[in-house]
């Protein structure tokens, strides 16, 4: 750290951002990790969503039912591994994990004779693994900074995640008329392998730079042990945990009400221009993420508040529904979801991972991909099924879906308000 003592542009990096020099090595290693980890996922996911303009809003809907049930499944099944394998393998080995399945993929692709079944199975997939990845890192972010550190270097961390976002998609833009969707799969798994190292020098900065020793190693050979299902039952039991899960399900009540809107929009495309088309969007959302979380977000926690931080987005979002109400056309749904998607991972995701500061250890590792991956899971299939009622059963056009979502929205910044007032007064 020494070396970097008298650089200007260091010191610029340390006013921007509010952050503390003995702090600096962790929170790059960090934003390395996850620009790495959001790279390799959005390499893949524009031509995931491609694929849903193939398919019927029923079908979809069947697939997230389906993808819903798996992701408990796999959330179980870590529970019993959170229990019982030490730290030391844990983290690493869930990525070695996901690197070793897209590699199958990319050998199923090469070899399958059903390509809709391949298909739908990588769709599910990487569903699955796009909130698991995440889930994992920042439980580990959550065990390595403490409360006063996470408010500060939360959004600044996440900015790496926007950056890998803009350059994972554009490379997905680019780079898909060329090597396809098996180049992609064989990159992405590639990719997934790089952090690992990160990750137990993270392990070491926790202790010799930023003295959080009384968070417990985060990379020790101690296991978490307990109830492997406990994270299931204090998810139901804990009002505080119950309401970061209903603020995630109605998050993404929105999320699914535009995808959906975005898949029907863009059927008359073919696949090629719909992973291009996603592709820019992506860039574009997560280039204002970036410029956001990077330089705006820590700032306006610690000044304005909680409840505002979590309050914002919404508040907006109720805005932009009602324009999509009164204008159903495809940029101003990509618009909407633009809004909301920078909005979140630029301000409402980084203080929503602020929330898990204020909890023990074993609910960051049990309860948080419960609340991460089943419940927002569990949330599409509630969500994806009102959209197909509402559509196909109804008969609604976009407009009137488009106030539905409208108060989904309000009440989404209703929760957000009284988590962010529980956070700020520790009650």
């Amino acid at each position: 750290m020494n070396q970097t003592t008298n650089n200007p542009l260091f010191d610029l990096v340390l006013r921007s951002t509010n952050m503390q020099r003995n702090e600096f090595k962790a929170a790059l290693a960090s934003f390395i990790f996850v620009f790495v980890l959001m790279t390799a996922y959005y390499l893949l996911r524009p031509m995931r969503d491609a694929m849903a303009s193939d398919w019927t809003d029923a079908e979809v809907s069947w697939l997230w039912t389906l993808n819903f049930f798996i992701s408990t499944a796999i959330v179980a099944i870590y529970g019993v591994i959170v229990s019982k394998v030490s730290f030391e393998k844990l983290v690493p080995g869930i990525y070695l994990f996901f690197a070793a399945s897209f590699l199958i993929f990319y050998l199923m692709v090469q070899g399958s004779e059903n390509a809709v079944l391949v298909d739908k199975s990588f769709y599910l997939w990487v569903s699955v693994f796009a909130l698991f990845h995440v889930s994992v890192f920042w439980s580990l972010m959550a065990d390595t900074f403490n409360k006063d550190q996470a408010g500060r270097l939360f959004s600044v961390i996440a900015a790496g995640a926007s950056i890998g976002a803009i350059v994972g998609p554009a490379l997905s833009a680019i780079l898909v008329q060329s090597i396809g969707l098996q180049g992609m799969m064989l990159l992405s798994a590639s990719m997934l392998l790089l952090p690992i190292p990160l990750i137990f020098y993270i392990g070491k900065l926790k202790h010799s730079d930023l003295g959080n020793t009384e968070l417990e190693s985060g990379l020790d050979a101690k296991k978490i042990g307990g109830n492997p299902f406990g994270g299931f039952k204090e998810f139901f039991t804990n009002p505080y945990l119950l309401g970061i899960g209903l603020f995630i399900i109605l998050y993404t009540g929105i999320g699914s009400f535009v995808y959906f809107e975005q898949k029907n929009l863009l059927v008359d495309y073919s696949r090629a221009d719909r992973t291009t088309i996603y592709g820019i969007r992506d860039v574009i959302t997560n280039t204002i993420t970036f410029v956001f979380a990077f330089f705006l977000t820590g700032r306006i926690v610690t000044k304005v508040g909680m409840p505002t931080a979590l309050t914002l987005v919404p508040i907006i979002i109720v805005f932009g529904m009602l324009v999509l109400a009164f204008s159903p056309i495809l940029i101003v749904a990509l618009g909407v979801w633009v809004t909301r998607s920078a909005g979140n991972y630029g301000l409402a995701r980084p203080a929503r991972e602020m929330l898990f500061t204020k909890v023990d250890r074993e609910s960051r590792f049990k309860t948080k991909p419960v609340i991460d991956i089943v419940a927002y899971r569990g949330g599409d299939v509630i969500m994806a099924w009102l959209f197909t009622g509402l559509t196909q059963g109804l008969g609604l056009g976009l407009a009137a879906v488009a106030l539905v979502g409208a108060g989904i929205a309000a009440l989404w910044g209703v929760v957000g308000y009284f988590l962010g007032k529980v956070y700020d007064t520790g009650e």
